[in-house]
């Protein structure tokens, strides 16, 4: 088997990556990272230089892993500030390190892109080539953010420490439309549901959705401005750009979905979702001002009532928001993996995920323990 390291994905025939990825998860598509990469949103300037590795035997590909080396640990959403910090007050370097993920997209999916999902020696080589091009560039780390749960224990075997995380994600039980899943709250609950779509059609406000064939120009112009003035609310700029979105757009057109809320025929809101062929993404929120309970609408309940209307099995709406809890989104377990090429730093945070593991563990009994599902299957009819 031969391992190779990509500076660029585009140095990957797209159709043999797209192979191993598959449809399940379109951050994983060939060109949804060649769009990332040929727009600069990642690029070594940008602090996500790629290193993608390959195993090949005789001229087949048996294997991919996304990988990129790292100068800060922004667009993450798995948060090493501390171990960067304590690496500086010991006089050590935490960057440059390495990272398996999709910048800048919170959503789990497999890292270890096999053509035979059974072949563990390949798993292991790819995993034991990005341990070996951390020591060989003097990377301090290996972090494998958002994998696939039962991709842990190859990693826990070549070393590297599990860390546990929660996000909320939402799952369809088959139910015949929102009304049939409203059902299974309890009343009070329900009754704060439908105040929130109440208060939105009560002033107006009509939705769109609109997949990337319908995306002209001029719509993804307004679309990202909205977008873009919500992240500078909160005192950044958008991750991907304009162009990153018109490639995305025209290259992904079935996997891209854009809810528009109008009022009076001109958008005020919108939500960008990715779709799968079972899964269903919520990745960025726009809006040109405050809307009462418009936020929820927009990126929750129509998403919900998308999934319903085409059979899709899960929504993941995207990081944090405990208010999700009492939309209908339950607690789901998410997971890293980390390598320290410092062998007592490693020892050290062995105990600190340990901790932290409790910690999320206690947080999702209490968090559930809020469901507004009554006390049964939420896929029970009434």
């Amino acid at each position: 088997m031969r391992l190779t390291v990509h500076d660029a994905i585009a140095d990957i025939a797209p159709d043999a990556w797209n192979a191993l990825a598959g449809d399940a998860f379109p951050f994983l598509r060939h060109e949804f990272l060649l769009a990332a990469e040929q727009t600069g949103c990642v690029s070594e300037d940008a602090g996500w230089a790629p290193r993608h590795l390959t195993l090949e035997r005789e001229g087949r590909l048996l294997g991919a892993m996304p990988l990129y080396q790292k100068e800060h640990s922004w667009g993450e959403f798995v948060f090493d500030w501390a171990w960067a910090r304590a690496y500086e007050q010991a006089g050590l370097s935490y960057y440059p390190k390495l990272v398996s993920a999709v910048p800048f997209t919170p959503a789990p999916s497999r890292r270890l892109l096999l053509a035979d999902t059974n072949d563990t020696d390949a798993a292991r080589a790819l995993v034991d080539g990005a341990i070996m091009l951390a020591k060989r560039t003097a990377c301090s780390s290996l972090h494998v953010l958002f994998p696939h749960e039962d991709e842990l224990p190859l990693f826990r075997e070549a070393g590297l420490r599990v860390r546990k995380d929660c996000q909320f994600h939402w799952h369809n039980r088959n139910y015949a439309d929102f009304d049939e899943f409203l059902k299974t709250f309890t009343a009070s609950k329900r009754k704060k549901v439908r105040r929130d779509r109440r208060r939105v059609s009560e002033a107006g406000i009509r939705f769109r959705r609109l997949k990337g064939a319908d995306l002209d120009m001029h719509t993804w112009e307004k679309v990202y401005r909205m977008v873009s003035l919500t992240f500078m609310r909160r005192g950044s700029l958008p991750y991907y750009n304009l162009d990153f979105f018109l490639r995305i757009g025209a290259a992904l057109p079935d996997n891209i979905l854009i809810v528009l809320a109008e009022q009076n025929d001109e958008p005020i809101a919108t939500a960008v979702f990715f779709e799968s062929p079972t899964a269903l993404y919520g990745r960025y929120w726009g809006s040109d001002g405050h809307h009462n309970a418009l936020h929820f609408e927009t990126c929750y309940y129509q998403g919900i009532d998308y999934c319903i209307e085409k059979g899709l099995k899960l929504f993941e709406p995207g990081t944090q928001g405990e208010h999700k809890i009492s939309r209908g989104f339950a607690p789901a377990s998410t997971w890293s993996a980390h390598w320290l090429a410092h062998p007592q730093f490693l020892s050290a945070i062995e105990g600190y995920l340990e901790e932290e593991t409790r910690h999320v563990d206690r947080y999702i009994e209490a968090v559930d323990a809020r469901s507004p599902y009554r006390d049964k299957d939420p896929g029970e009819p009434s």
